[in-house]
Parts: C-alpha cells; structure tokens; sequence
C-alpha cells in the first residue's frame, strides 16, 4: 500500500447514534485511508459503516458482503462471514460499559467510480470482555458513485465519536 496519504476531511460528533461523514470520496483518488480518532460511549454495541450516494443519501439496500476473522485474546480465532447485509459488518465492536476507545483503520476502494463496486479492508482493535480484534474484507455489491459513510451504533449513543479521511497517493 502506498504511504503518501492526503489529508481530505475530519468530522467528529458528540451525543449521536449516527456520524454522517460527507463529501469525503472524489474523482482524485481511486484508493483512500479513514482512520478512527476517537470513540466514547457507555452502552454495550456494535458499531457499523453504510456508504453515502452521490445524493448524500444512506445506501441501505442488502448490498453489503463482509468477511471477518475475530481475533479474541481469551479463545480461537473465527471465521465469520455476512453476505446481503444492509451495512458492512462488525465495523467497532465494545462490549464493556463504560470503556472508553477503540482502533480502526480501513482502506476503501474505488469509491467514485461508477462503473465499479466499493471495496473495503479493515482491522479494528477493542475490548469485548477480553481484548479483540477484527481483520475483515467487505465489497458493496452495486457500481455506483459514492461520496462518504456514515457509521451507526447498535445501542444508544456514542458521547464522541471522530474520523479523518485521507486519499491514497
């Protein structure tokens, strides 16, 4: 992977179960790095990522594909696989209340292009009554422009929560 990132966009939110992070993706790039700069929240969740049209408007259709491999320090690794999802699957995963923070670096692919799916690859690190992580693949299966993602919370709200994008060079 290449190692000259452009800095596009940070957005972050506080108090919200949502993060719309728009006008992120362009004719540019065809590869960009979305990095997680901050999570709090108090609930048990999972978190997830749904891409944005070019309208800005949330693609929710079972469109999704994910592949994980679960990482747990406590028990085997596992293969979990999710095929026709409205989301990409197992994006954050904190099982803890009160625990504070989380990693996730994602790679998205061709986002802009038309004539293509979007692609993603991501690994995740976080704490779920023992630490673990999460090294997964997903393709959203339907050519069209994508302009940002959102990420939702599975319970409740996050109290900040924070992502910067970069273009891939």
């Amino acid at each position: 992977m290449a190692t000259n990132l452009q800095f596009i966009k940070s957005q972050s939110g506080t108090d919200v179960s949502t993060l719309s992070v728009t006008d992120c993706f362009n004719a540019d790039y065809d590869v960009y790095a979305i990095y997680l700069t901050k999570i709090d929240t108090t609930q048990d969740n999972s978190s997830r990522i749904r891409l944005l049209d070019s309208g800005g408007s949330v693609i929710s259709a079972s469109e999704y594909d994910t592949a994980n491999l679960r990482l747990r320090a406590n028990a085997g690794f596992e293969e979990l696989r999710y095929t026709g999802q409205t989301y990409f699957q197992y994006m954050i995963s904190i099982r803890q209340q009160n625990y504070d923070g989380a990693g996730l670096m994602m790679y998205v692919f061709n986002p802009y292009d038309s004539g293509s799916y979007t692609f993603i690859q991501y690994q995740e690190t976080s704490y779920s009554s023992n630490y673990l992580g999460y090294k997964s693949i997903g393709v959203h299966k339907s050519a069209e422009t994508i302009t940002g993602f959102q990420i939702l919370n599975t319970a409740g709200d996050y109290q900040s929560v924070g992502f910067s994008v970069y273009g891939v060079k």
